[in-house]
């Protein structure tokens, strides 16, 4: 499945746990040497909501949340009637509750939380916004947000053009970060609509990402770069974040194929 070119294998896991998740997801999500994705999704009981979702990166890392990964989560569930429109989901990120709609799948994200030890970043207690980073001789300024997964976010003035690669992977790695961070350059063409290219830790560039798209969009509103209305705009589509107390995400979820494993 994927939810704006971010691909992910999806496996129910509900009957029988998969030994070494982590090493299964760097064997199948190799594009030339098995199935190819972005993620390895488990489908997983929970005794405090509906299912549990777990989530493993290219690498084999295991991420605490994934925005484009809970659409297709959602959908997955719902196309095979194993649960309705709305149904709540257990995380490492905590609880999340997505919904299927007419205008694709809403999912709430929660808070975004913006406290430097729930980045987790090194430095002083209090938010990031706005603060000096400098990485490879060059200083960037940087607003921080968790969405129940780290993300440092830098306004640029032309996102295309701009070397994604070589700033992303050296600020995802930065020992600032004790968990490594996602990383989201963010070019803002209005008040309600940023172009963003995203560095996805323990990935790449990828072309979306759920939770970058809504740290983004976070930090349009901290920086008074935006409204809390916003389309984001990023290379596979666009997904609209709507920022009240709660972080809302609504966009499309498609299944590729289906498989079994003889």
């Amino acid at each position: 499945m994927h939810g704006l070119g971010n691909d992910f294998i999806i496996v129910n896991c509900l009957e029988h746990e998969m030994e070494n998740p982590g090493e299964t997801a760097k064997k199948v999500c190799k594009r030339r040497f098995g199935i190819g994705a972005d993620g390895l999704i488990l489908v997983m009981p929970s005794d405090k909501a509906d299912y549990m979702m777990r989530v493993f990166n290219a690498d084999g890392s295991e991420a605490e949340m994934c925005g484009n990964g809970i659409r297709c989560f959602a959908k997955y569930l719902k196309d095979r009637d194993m649960a309705g429109k709305a149904m709540a989901v257990e995380t490492l990120a905590g609880i999340i509750k997505p919904e299927i709609t007419d205008k694709g799948v809403r999912v709430d994200m929660g808070k975004a939380r913006l406290k430097r030890e729930e980045i987790p970043m090194e430095g002083p207690s209090g938010k990031v916004v706005d603060e000096d980073f400098n990485v490879l001789g060059k200083t960037f300024k940087v607003t921080c947000v968790s969405m129940g997964n780290p993300h440092c976010v830098i306004f640029v003035e032309d996102v295309e053009n701009f070397e994604v690669e070589k700033y992303g992977q050296a600020i995802e790695k930065d020992k600032r970060f004790p968990k490594k961070t996602n990383v989201e350059f963010v070019e803002v063409k209005d008040s309600g609509h940023i172009k963003v290219r995203v560095f996805e830790r323990g990935v790449g560039e990828t072309l979306a990402c759920g939770t970058g798209a809504c740290a983004s969009a976070v930090a349009g509103v901290l920086n008074k770069k935006t409204g809390k209305e916003v389309t984001v705009e990023l290379p596979g589509g666009k997904l609209f974040i709507d920022y009240k107390d709660n972080v809302y995400m609504t966009g499309p979820a498609e299944e590729v194929c289906e498989g079994e494993r003889k």
